[in-house]
């Protein structure tokens, strides 16, 4: 992906060809693009011809996108906002085809890491770095660690001079101290959590390339989804077509194969940037619903040139068996295209210049949003009643195209048409009628909404489609509760003098009947609905002006906002950006098309598509829908909850080898070598391993878990734990002093040569012990994880540890020596050392139950609740004290 080296032919300025190393390309140089296509190696304006590109590895959109000429004039040339002029490195070109000229020309602009796909390799290699809670307390956590490390070298050196030590021993018995204090495995056994978690999303489907976003998604307070392709399916269905007659609208017509010849089905049938491809159309997928409708069959190359005896762009033939229609005004034949500007997000249109046999000028169609494009007719042509007849289809769910046409006063030729400009031909147009498409909900899409819901995650649709299509949908999805209030955020830009303003609609609920949701379904998961509950819908273009002209109020909009529509692929990521700002753990959920932007800015990003663009997603998804986003969550919480129990234990684990190792350098003894082994590698590096691999829950539930290591609960679980493990030992060291049969060690002779010893034997067994308790103590299972009897190599591992220290400390004879211990023949005092276990066990888990039900009580009482210090919390309070904009009366 990173090296991409091949053979290009260059037009050097003399006019001759050369073949060169695509390495060798600079901005500036003149590419021959080959008829049958290829890689590119760079990124290069098209300037002669046009080409067929799948352009899936950087967009993720496998639907093949044309590539048109750039265009003539005083504009500068920018990669961004000419897109459609652009040929990305990376991209593969399917079809070069020329139109003026024998080749095909495109000049270099950007090379290697410049280009789009250097960009895309570059955010791999160097991805954002995360702001993350739990990360920055980790590493003071070990700073902390680290101190303390250093006050025990310092007791240390004075026990070790104390007790006539040599110097070289004393400084290596005190660096050990510190890899005691400090466990040099933490970082490891930090990352075999996340690695559990990785693997079993592999083994469901979810891919993850940055493993540190897992935790991530344990935080999530607000998911957006795209609409198209996310929570609706892929697929368009044409419902049919509602013609203008005058300025009156006719009834839909179904069929609209069925309509007469005319501006209507001209522009239906030509109004496209289709291609063939190995004898297959090839375009966008509304594109194809449309013309498919229609009947028409898309020519191209000799065979178009032939049927009009002159070179034009493609041929849409009317269908060969042809029925009898009654009104046909006049008979189908061919049409050809002359030129066409292909859609654009930000202008939200196309348009084709168009001719046919026996037409004495062209004509000019236009097809998008229908709100741009009545605004770009003559308003004599636009019915009195156009926004209610668009609203009466938005507000079903269905998706609505304008479609407009305007004679040309040129001739009907390919030269002529080139030269025209966008501006030229979109204007002043005559409104013919409107496209009905519908896109249903996909069945998996509103229990998840629901689901999210419930355990109070915010979720939010942003889509480019209509606003008021967005907002059907996402009632019928249950982002907007049927009693829940909904608003319409309307903004306007200055103009005329006038400062920039405000309005707001309100909008019934209504139930969704383009199957967004059957009765039984919707009853299946109904939630009661909150009072409080605001939600806010509002476009692109409020968004831009609220952004622009209102900073103040755009926080008090993104917090109650639900439904973003008309939103350009940039905008979509500034309003993840935004999100941010006001300190939401913010996913995205996207097909991957237009979302790229903001699926890489966002927190936890999620691409549905498997195209190589995907790459900038944290996770991929095989599944094409959005199940797998609570999958994530899970699997983060859990991962999250695992953390914080795995680094308890590690920083328990290192406090009690501490305590032991200062235990026996105070009476000038230390544990041996195959003993440091035995705890290091045999139990603390098996239990840490095991203890990651519990399951998340199986339910999401409203609880999150913590994000700040250095709290109350953490700490004061930290600290009475060691106070336990501490007392267990002393208390383990000073009944074998006490006792009738102890023999003291020889202080005079050092470690390792006065072991065995029974202070060494007594506290190597407890802590042995302890390692074992410490790890059950803090596994616990719910709300976040199965419970602990789910996980069963760890369970098993416990018990065969357990049982073989068990037999180390009861069973005379066993292999002793290894571990250089001394044998106790007292029956008794085994069994008193087993007690102190049982009392060590039972404190530990009381300890952490305890603190689990009764320390958020205690804290609540002892110190006010104070206010929140994240933004988003901040403005909710703000909004319940005094709600805005106002439920009753005139928006300020």
């Amino acid at each position: 992906m990173v090296q991409l080296s091949v053979r290009v032919c260059v037009c050097r300025p003399g006019g001759e060809e050369e073949w060169v190393d695509s390495s060798e390309l600079v901005p500036g140089d003149c590419l021959v693009l080959p008829q049958e296509g290829g890689l590119m190696p760079c990124d290069a304006a098209l300037v002669a011809g046009e080409c067929m590109v799948n352009e899936s590895s950087l967009t993720g959109e496998s639907v093949p996108v044309l590539k048109t000429v750039l265009p003539e004039g005083p504009v500068p040339y920018f990669p961004e906002t000419h897109q459609r002029h652009t040929l990305f490195c990376g991209t593969l070109i399917l079809q070069a085809r020329a139109s003026v000229g024998p080749h095909v020309l495109a000049v270099v602009t950007q090379t290697g890491f410049c280009t789009a796909k250097g960009a895309l390799v570059s955010s791999i290699l160097h991805p954002r770095p995360i702001s993350f809670k739990f990360y920055k307390h980790s590493v003071k956590f070990v700073a902390a660690l680290s101190v303390l490390a250093l006050l025990g070298t310092i007791y240390s050196i004075f026990i070790l001079h104390r007790n006539q030590v040599p110097v070289d021993e004393i400084v290596i018995r005190a660096l050990d101290l510190v890899t005691v204090a400090v466990p040099p495995a933490l970082p490891a056994a930090m990352t075999v959590c996340t690695l559990y978690a990785q693997s079993r999303l592999r083994s469901q489907g979810i891919f993850c390339i940055h493993p540190m976003r897992i935790n991530l998604g344990g935080k999530l307070r607000l998911v957006c989804f795209d609409k198209t392709g996310t929570l609706t399916e892929d697929g368009l269905d044409v419902m049919g077509v509602v013609p203008l007659k005058g300025q009156e609208f006719l009834p839909l017509v179904p069929e609209p194969r069925r309509l007469p010849m005319g501006p209507l089905l001209r522009a239906l049938a030509t109004c496209h940037t289709l291609s063939r491809l190995q004898d297959t159309p090839v375009g966008d997928p509304m594109d194809l619903k449309m013309v498919e409708s229609t009947g028409w069959v898309l020519e191209e190359g000799p065979a178009a040139d032939s049927t009009f005896g002159t070179q034009v762009l493609a041929v849409m033939r009317p269908p060969l068996q042809e029925l009898h229609l009654q009104g046909m005004e006049e008979p189908r034949v061919p049409v050809s295209i002359l030129s066409h500007f292909p859609f654009s997000s930000a202008l939200q249109r196309m348009s084709v210049v168009v001719a046919w046999p026996g037409a004495a000028r062209p004509e000019a169609c236009v097809k998008g949003s229908p709100e741009l494009v009545a605004g770009l007719c003559d308003p004599k042509t636009v019915p009195t009643d156009f926004a209610q007849m668009l609203q009466s289809y938005t507000a079903a769910g269905y998706r609505v195209v304008a479609l407009a046409s305007k004679p040309l006063p040129i001739a009907p030729s390919m030269e002529a048409a080139q030269q025209l400009t966008r501006d030229t031909v979109e204007w002043k147009l005559s409104l013919l009628g409107l496209l009905v498409m519908q896109n249903l909900l996909k069945p998996q899409t509103t229990p998840v909404i629901q689901a999210l819901r419930r355990t109070c995650i915010r979720t939010v649709m942003v889509t480019g489609d209509n606003l008021q299509t967005a907002v059907t949908v996402a009632q019928g999805c249950g982002m907007v509760g049927p009693q829940e209030r909904l608003a319409i955020i309307h903004a306007n830009p200055p103009e005329r003098g006038q400062p920039a303003s405000l309005e707001l609609l309100p909008v019934e609920s209504s139930a969704a009947v383009n199957g967004a949701q059957d009765p039984d379904q919707a009853a299946s998961y109904t939630m009661e609905p909150d009072p409080r509950s605001s939600h806010l819908a509002l476009s692109g273009s409020t968004f831009g002006v609220l952004m622009k002209h209102f900073p103040k109020l755009l926080p008090k909009v993104l917090v109650q906002g639900t439904v973003f529509a008309r939103m350009a692929p940039e905008q979509k990521t500034e309003l993840v950006c935004e999100l941010q700002k006001l300190q939401y753990c913010v996913g995205m959920c996207g097909d991957g098309a237009n979302d790229c932007g903001a699926l890489k800015a966002a927190d936890v990003g999620i691409s549905l598509s498997q195209a190589e663009a995907s790459v900038v997603s944290p996770f991929t998804s095989s599944m094409a829908n959005i199940e797998c986003v609570p999958m994530v969550i899970r699997e983060g919480r859990c991962s999250l909850d695992t953390s914080f129990s795995v680094f308890k234990y590690m920083a328990l684990y290192s406090l009690t080898q501490f305590i032991s190792v200062l235990i026996l350098y105070t009476v000038n003894t230390n544990l041996g070598d195959v003993q440091f082994l035995v705890i290091d590698l045999v139990i603390t590096t098996t239990v840490a391993v095991l203890m990651s691999r519990t399951r998340p829950a199986l339910a999401l539930g409203q609880a999150r878990p913590p994000g700040a290591l250095l709290s109350v609960p953490v700490l004061s679980s930290l600290l009475l734990q060691v106070a336990l493990v501490a007392s267990v030992q002393l208390g383990g060291y000073f009944l074998t002093v006490a006792q009738p049969w102890f023999v003291p060690l020889n202080r005079t002779v050092p470690a390792p040569d006065n072991l065995p010893n029974y202070e060494n034997t007594v506290v190597f067994c407890l802590s042995s012990f302890q390692y074992l308790i410490l790890a059950m103590a803090v596994s616990k299972g719910a709300p976040f994880r199965r419970p602990l009897y789910t996980n069963v190599p760890f369970l098993v591992a416990l018990v065969l540890l357990g049982s073989v220290l068990g037999g180390f400390l009861l069973v005379p004879g066993l292999p002793q020596g290894l571990l250089t211990l001394r044998s106790i023949a007292d029956t008794y005092f085994k069994l008193l050392l087993l007690g102190l276990v049982a009392f060590n066990f039972v404190g530990a888990f009381m300890l952490e139950s305890v603190l689990d039900q009764c320390l958020p009580g205690c804290l609540r009482w002892l110190r006010p609740k104070r206010a929140s210090k994240k933004r988003f919390k901040q403005l909710e309070q703000e909004l319940a004290e005094q709600p805005w904009p106002p439920p009753t009366g005139p928006m300020r």
